[in-house]
C-alpha cells in the first residue's frame, strides 16, 4: 500500500552522499535498483539522477515494521528512507561514486509500488531498443541515457551564459509558418480558419532571424526547434533543436570567431575538453580532394589520391572509360592490409556498390615487391610501378581504386575511408578534431529538377570575386558559407548573407526563379530589404549532435528524451495517429484511399 510523504523532505539525492557526511541524518528518496534479503539484514540500491546508494536494513534500527515493508520492496518501487550515513561495512564498491559509504535505515515509507519492469534498468542495456522505446519512461531511467539528458542540459545552459555575455538577444520565432518549398520537406499544419491554406513548421528560423537583423536586433540567438520530413539516419530526427544565431554589420571572421569560442565554452564546462583556438580550416575543394567529404574526419590519414594522369593511357577499360567520360580515377592506401582475405575486399567492393559505383578495383603490394591485383593483367609492369609509386605504396599496403563520375568517387571512397577505419580501429572516440570547411560552391546541379539549386539557402552571398560568373558559369560560383565539423560529423554551418537587392534578383535568376515566384515565396522579406538592411551572418549548430559527440553515441535517439524512429514514429505515444472524423470536417479535409 502506497504510503504519502507526510512532509518528509528529501536532504540529499542519491550521488550527492560521499565519506564526508559519514555520521550524518539523512532522507534520500528515489527508485528501488535491487533489495538483497541476506536475512536479518537487507540491502537495497536505491537509485535517482544522481547515482545509487547503498542501504541497510536491520530490525534493531528500523524496527519490526520498517523491516517488513523493507522485505517487500521490489525493483522500481519507488520509497522514501531516513537514516545515518555510516562508512562501508563490507569492501568498498570503486565502481560507484558513494561506494564508500551506506546508509542504515531507520525509517521507510513505500510511496509507489511496481510492476516488474518489461526489462531490466540499467546502464548498457542489451534490450532491443525498439522494445526500449516502447517504454520510453522506462529506458529513461537508466543512468547512461540520464547522463546524456543532463549533459544536454548543461550544454544548453552554457551556450545560454555564452551568448548573454556576447550581446545576444535572445528572441523566439514563429513556429506556424508560410511554407517555402526549396529545401526539405515541410511539415504541413491545415487551417481551420483559411480554408484550403496550409502553415509549415520551420525547416529552420532563417527569414525571421534576418528580419531580426533588418529590425535593429543586431545580435539574436535561439535554441531553436525545427521540422523537416526527411529520411532519417543515425544523426537526423523529423524534430531536432539548433543553437540559432544572427549578427549585424559583420563578416564571415566575426561568426567563426563568436562560434568557436562558443563551442570551446561549451566543451570545457560539460566536459572539461580543451579546444585549441583558433579552430583549423580548409576549403571545400580541399576537403572534397583529400578526404572525399566535405565534412572530413581528420583523426586518421588515408586520404584520396588522383592517379587519373597515371592510368590515362593505360589498358584497363575501367580506368580509361571513366576518363574519357569525363570522370576521375583516384584511391586510396591502406597501409598493411595487403593480406587483407578477399573475402573482405569482396565485401568491400559491395559496400562500394551502395554509393552508385560499379566496383573496386585492388591491388595489394607483397612483401617481396610482387603485385597481386584485380587488373595487372591490363597494365604493363611499368604502368603498374608508376601507379603504386604515385599511391605511395610500400611493401605490405593494400591499394582501392574508384573510377567514375567525380562526385561518385568522392562519395565511395570518402565513406569507404571511414568504414575502413572503424574496421581497424583507428578511431579514437576521445580525440576531438574539430576543423571549419569554407568556400563551398553557391550551387549544386538537381538532376531531378534539370537546373541549378542552392547548396544551403538563396540568401547565401556568392564570393565577390566570383560574382560575375553568376550568369555565365554559375557552377564555379564560391559562397561565402562555412561549416563546423567534428570528427567526421557536420556540427552546424552559416554564412555571409546577401542583403543588395540586386545581388539577391540575380542569385533568384540563377536559381531559375521568376520575380514573381520569388515575390511569392519570400515577399516579405524582400518587401523588408526595400528599407534598409544592414550587412549581416549567421549560424547555426544541431544541438543534438554537438550533444551526441560529447556523450560520445552514434545514435541521435540516445540524446533526446522521446524520439521517433526511422518511419517518423514515436513507439510509446503511436504518433502520428488517425483522427476523428468531425476533426477532418473542421478542417475542410477528405481522407483518400
Amino acid at each position: 500500500m502506497a504510503e504519502s510523504m507526510k512532509g518528509l523532505k528529501r536532504t540529499h539525492r542519491c550521488g550527492e552522499l560521499s565519506a564526508a557526511n559519514i555520521g550524518e541524518r539523512v532522507t534520500v528518496m528515489g527508485w528501488v535498483q535491487k533489495q538483497r534479503n541476506k536475512g536479518g539484514i537487507i540491502f537495497v540500491d536505491l537509485r535517482d539522477r544522481a547515482g545509487i546508494l547503498q542501504l541497510i536494513f536491520e530490525e534493531a534500527d528500523c524496527g519490526a515494521e520498517n523491516f517488513a515493508k523493507a522485505e517487500k520492496l521490489r525493483s522500481e518501487f519507488v520509497v522514501a528512507v531516513t537514516g545515518k550515513v555510516e562508512k562501508r561495512a563490507g569492501a568498498v564498491n570503486e565502481n560507484l561514486a558513494t561506494g564508500q559509504i551506506e546508509v542504515r535505515a531507520d525509517g521507510l515509507r513505500i510511496l509507489s509500488e511496481a510492476d516488474t519492469p518489461p526489462f531490466p534498468i540499467e546502464a548498457d542495456s542489451k534490450t532491443k531498443e525498439e522494445l526500449r522505446l516502447k517504454y520510453r519512461y522506462l529506458d529513461l531511467r537508466r543512468p547512461d541515457l540520464q547522463r546524456n539528458l543532463m549533459l544536454r542540459s548543461k550544454m544548453t545552459a552554457a551556450v545560454h551564459a555564452f551568448l548573454k555575455e556576447e550581446g545576444f538577444l535572445e528572441v523566439e520565432t514563429p513556429i506556424l509558418n508560410k511554407s517555402t518549398p526549396e529545401g526539405a520537406r515541410d511539415y504541413l499544419v491545415p487551417s481551420r480558419i483559411h480554408q484550403g491554406c496550409f502553415y509549415a513548421l520551420p525547416q529552420s528560423p532563417q527569414i525571421f532571424k534576418q528580419l531580426l537583423m533588418c529590425s535593429g536586433y543586431d545580435r539574436y540567438f535561439q535554441i531553436a526547434r525545427c521540422f523537416r520530413d526527411e529520411d532519417l539516419r543515425a544523426d537526423r530526427q523529423p524534430e531536432f533543436t539548433q543553437i540559432d544565431l544572427e549578427m549585424s554589420f559583420v563578416d564571415q571572421e566575426d561568426v567563426i570567431d563568436v562560434t568557436e569560442r562558443m563551442v570551446a565554452r561549451v566543451c570545457k564546462e560539460a566536459v572539461g575538453l580543451e579546444v585549441a583556438l583558433p579552430i583549423k580550416r580548409m576549403t571545400w575543394n580541399e576537403a572534397m580532394n583529400r578526404f572525399g567529404s566535405d565534412k572530413p574526419d581528420t583523426r586518421f590519414g588515408m586520404e584520396l589520391t588522383d592517379v587519373s594522369d597515371v592510368v590515362k593511357d593505360c589498358g584497363f577499360g575501367v580506368f580509361t572509360g571513366a576518363l574519357e567520360a569525363g570522370g576521375s580515377v583516384r584511391g586510396i592506401n591502406v597501409k598493411g592490409q595487403a593480406e587483407m582475405p578477399r573475402k573482405k575486399i569482396d565485401a568491400l567492393v559491395e559496400f562500394a556498390k551502395g554509393y552508385g559505383v560499379k566496383g573496386l578495383a585492388y591491388l595489394s603490394v607483397q612483401q617481396d615487391g610482387s603485385y597481386k591485383s584485380s587488373f595487372a593483367k591490363f597494365m604493363t609492369e611499368e604502368q603498374l610501378n608508376n601507379l603504386v609509386a604515385a599511391m605511395a605504396g610500400e611493401p605490405g599496403d593494400l591499394l582501392l581504386f574508384a573510377a567514375d563520375k567525380l562526385k561518385l568517387v568522392w562519395s565511395v571512397l570518402g565513406a569507404l575511408r571511414v568504414e575502413l577505419a572503424k574496421q581497424l580501429g583507428m578511431l579514437d572516440e576521445n580525440q576531438y578534431n574539430f576543423l571549419w570547411v569554407t568556400e563551398f560552391p553557391q550551387f549544386e546541379w538537381s538532376d531531378e529538377e534539370e537546373r541549378y539549386v542552392a547548396m544551403h539557402h538563396p540568401f547565401t552571398m556568392p564570393m565577390e570575386e566570383d560574382l560575375e560568373l553568376l550568369e555565365t558559369e554559375p557552377g564555379k560560383v564560391r559562397a561565402k558559407a562555412y561549416d563546423i565539423v567534428v570528427n567526421g560529423m557536420e556540427l552546424g554551418g552559416g554564412s555571409v548573407r546577401i542583403f543588395q537587392s540586386d545581388v539577391q534578383e540575380r542569385m533568384f535568376e540563377a536559381l531559375g526563379f521568376t520575380k514573381e515566384k520569388a515575390h511569392d515565396q519570400f515577399g516579405f522579406l524582400l518587401d523588408a530589404f526595400r528599407y534598409g538592411v544592414p550587412p549581416h551572418a549567421g549560424l547555426a549548430i544541431g544541438l543534438e549532435r554537438f550533444v551526441m559527440q560529447l556523450a560520445q553515441t552514434d545514435n541521435i535517439r540516445d540524446v533526446i528524451a522521446f524520439p521517433k524512429v526511422k518511419d517518423a514514429s514515436c513507439l510509446m505515444s503511436e504518433a502520428p495517429g488517425t483522427v476523428e472524423a468531425k476533426q477532418l470536417e473542421e478542417l475542410h479535409l477528405q481522407v483518400t484511399e
